[in-house]
């Protein structure tokens, strides 16, 4: 199974047209948005392309396609106007036998971990830098920020596919590989 990962577009609709341009390339199965999806938060500045009513009619299309969780900036007002589920705060996969636990990363990260048997996979954003590690027997792993990156890491995503997860510039290239 293919998955793509995603979090905090904060509005943009520059970074998130780019977001969906890398899905359409991809062809994977969903496109799992870890939060943070229209507003920037109280203490970001306004992403590039900030237009969160572009946002909204970007992704709406895309209804069918996307499993998303709740980030600390997404509330009850982002869910009248997105056509699909945004606020649940966790989701689970199951792919290739192994347990994948989605959350945006503010309640849920390497440093508190959910539980989860050992081997198990938790993928977050929120701290907008990709990063992979194990803890405790968990693979936890960042897919970064679509539009807000931070410590000049890119603009990134990350693709999973057959044990093997892979980072990618939404401006082009890999540049991170993490295998199961």
């Amino acid at each position: 199974m293919k998955l793509m990962f995603a979090s905090d577009i904060h509005g943009s609709a520059l970074w998130c047209g780019k977001m969906l341009e890398a899905f359409e390339e991809e062809k994977p199965a969903k496109l799992c948005l870890l939060g943070d999806i229209l507003y920037h938060g109280p203490r970001n500045d306004l992403p590039e392309g900030h237009a969160p009513k572009e946002v909204i009619k970007l992704l709406n299309p895309y209804k069918n396609a996307l499993l998303c969780v709740r980030g600390n900036c997404d509330t009850e007002v982002d869910q009248m106007v997105l056509e699909f589920p945004v606020l649940q705060e966790s989701a689970v996969i199951l792919a290739d036998r192994r347990e994948m636990f989605l959350s945006h990363g503010h309640h849920h990260s390497p440093q508190s971990l959910p539980p989860l048997p050992e081997g198990a996979v938790l993928i977050n954003g929120h701290i907008h830098i990709p990063r992979a590690e194990l803890v405790g027997g968990i693979h936890c792993l960042n897919c970064g920020s679509v539009a807000l990156p931070k410590e000049n890491t890119p603009h990134s995503y990350i693709v999973y596919e057959d044990g093997v997860f892979v980072w990618k510039a939404l401006d082009g290239g890999e540049f991170m590989r993490y295998e199961l």
